[in-house]
């Protein structure tokens, strides 16, 4: 097993005295926040996708700026988008390709 942090000691030491207290305010809140969690976690089919190599830099980006891998930031937002919860949030990381296009002449 790995050592713990610091942190993540505290936490644990919290939690062992029993300071810490769910924030879920009934049965209800709790099933569906475990469906949510198990219907993200489920990950049994792959796909593969092409992209331009601008949006994966923005989407590895973003990914970054949440700490999480660009991966599961992608399957997170087709998840919420198939469920119906998908809600655009503007974001502090600056976009490439919200940039104006130029339009390519024949040659």
């Amino acid at each position: 097993m790995k050592k713990l942090t610091r942190e993540e000691q505290t936490i644990l030491s919290a939690f062992e005295r029993g300071e810490l207290k769910s924030v879920v305010t009934s049965e209800a809140s709790l099933r569906r926040y475990q469906e949510y969690a198990r219907a993200t976690l489920t990950k049994n089919r792959r796909v593969n996708i092409r992209m331009s190599t601008v949006d994966l830099a923005d989407i590895q980006a973003r990914a970054a700026e949440e700490g999480v891998p660009y991966q599961t930031l992608m399957a997170s937002v087709l998840h919420k988008f198939a469920t119906g919860r998908l809600r655009e949030q503007r974001s502090s990381v600056t976009s490439r390709s919200r940039r104006p296009v130029r339009k390519r002449t024949a040659a």
